[in-house]
């Protein structure tokens, strides 16, 4: 069964994640996608290496269900290239800064220029208007800029979270923009330039503290992994390990109290709500990790859902690999790539569709792995594509 995006080209010049993977999600639905790089492979190609010449785990997670080629880009050279991939194509998406997209031709205006029609998706750091507008950022400059950071971990220490969610999430608000571009452009034949940013991202994400804080004044502090809002909520040692609890509302909190013996809270004024509850969260992570302490993780997951409250164990990489409902649910997918003696773990797209399922998951290609099939597809003939070669701009 075809996807939903199938006939629908991507041209990839993203870097990094927010881009690449903003593609690869369109890929995902069938979207035929080309990533193209520099000759001398993208930056994302060193990052988080795993034992492969020919890639970096990164690459291998954003690149999946694409084609590869390599230009030069800004060199004169490539321009008949640019061209005719920028006809071929119905969405290009370039996370660069303005400043830089327009010197190599892949601003809007130019691209407009080529294909009237043309959707062009920019995921940047801070926006293309603004005194930041020009700054270089990554996600740990988002999440610093949002608040996030500042109430992640103790207090007095920021914590950036390990992974870079902010990168993913405006990849994910980048391909919903670009699906509703693409809807507009079957509409109405209408192309159009799509925008975001790590920063909007962010603050959509931390909005609600920032919201409070607006209203009330309120200045509240990092309380490590307990809640803001309700309690108990906070990580808890067991007999073998650790796990998350989050108790919220007036009918997890009657069932929780009843669990862990403390009927009498039920009355207590200081834990009257939900925010009366997240104010004294310390006490009763103190009553919960005095519990807690008396049980293995199993045992504790097990009375917890018993309860039909809220645990899970605090798994390493590896025991998410093992665990077995991410086993059974096959949110990896096992995928061969050369260099490497068994299948690399990627998650398999976090959507599915009843009518339109997801592209089959297929390998990111190796560098410039379908150069000159793409270029005589383009038209090119052998002698134009050796002397592209020669001249070292693919």
């Amino acid at each position: 069964m075809a996807g939903v995006l199938e006939g629908i080209r991507v041209l990839d010049f993203g870097r990094y994640i927010a881009g690449p993977f903003c593609a690869t999600l369109l890929g995902d639905l069938g979207a035929e996608v080309i990533r193209i790089e520099r000759p001398q492979g993208g930056e994302d190609r060193d990052l988080n290496p795993i034992g492969s010449d020919e890639s970096g785990g990164m690459v291998v997670i954003t690149g999946r269900n694409k084609s590869g080629m390599t230009l030069k880009l800004g060199s004169e050279e490539i321009k008949p290239i640019v061209e005719r991939l920028v006809k071929s194509a119905d969405v290009v998406i370039a996370n660069m800064p303005a400043s830089i997209l327009k010197k190599i031709g892949l601003d809007y205006d130019s691209l407009k220029s080529i294909k009237e029609n043309i959707i062009l998706t920019t995921p940047n750091a801070y926006g293309e208007n603004g005194p930041y507008s020009k700054k270089v950022g990554f996600d740990g400059m988002a999440q610093a800029m949002s608040g996030i950071m500042y109430l992640t971990g103790e207090p007095g220490t920021p914590v950036k979270t390990s992974s870079p969610f902010v990168d993913y999430g405006t990849a994910f608000l980048g391909a919903f923009a670009t699906l509703a571009a693409i809807y507009e452009l079957k509409n109405s034949g209408k192309g159009q330039h799509v925008e975001t940013s790590l920063l909007s991202t962010a603050l959509t994400i931390g909005n609600s503290p920032i919201t409070e804080q607006d209203q009330l004044n309120i200045n509240r502090e990092p309380i490590g992994s307990r809640t803001q809002y309700a309690g108990p909520a906070d990580v808890f040692q067991s007999k073998d390990g650790w796990v998350m609890v989050q108790v919220i509302g007036p009918y997890m909190w009657k069932r929780w109290c009843e669990l862990v013996g403390k009927p009498e809270f039920l009355q207590d004024e200081r834990f009257k709500d939900d925010d009366s509850r997240g104010i004294n969260g310390a006490y009763l992570s103190e009553v919960m990790q005095a519990w807690c302490g008396q049980f293995t993780n199993k045992e504790l997951v097990t009375k917890m859902e018993a309860s039909h409250l809220p645990c899970a164990e605090v798994l390493t990489p590896q025991r998410v690999l093992e665990d077995e409902h991410v086993v059974a649910t096959e949110q990896f997918v096992g995928v061969d790539f050369p260099g490497l003696t068994k299948p690399v773990k990627v998650a398999a797209p976090p959507f599915k569709l009843s009518e339109t399922p997801t592209k089959k998951m297929e390998r990111a290609p190796c560098l410039g792995e379908h150069t000159d099939k793409l270029l005589a597809e383009l038209g090119f003939s052998d002698e134009e594509i050796g002397q592209f070669r020669d001249k070292k701009v693919i």
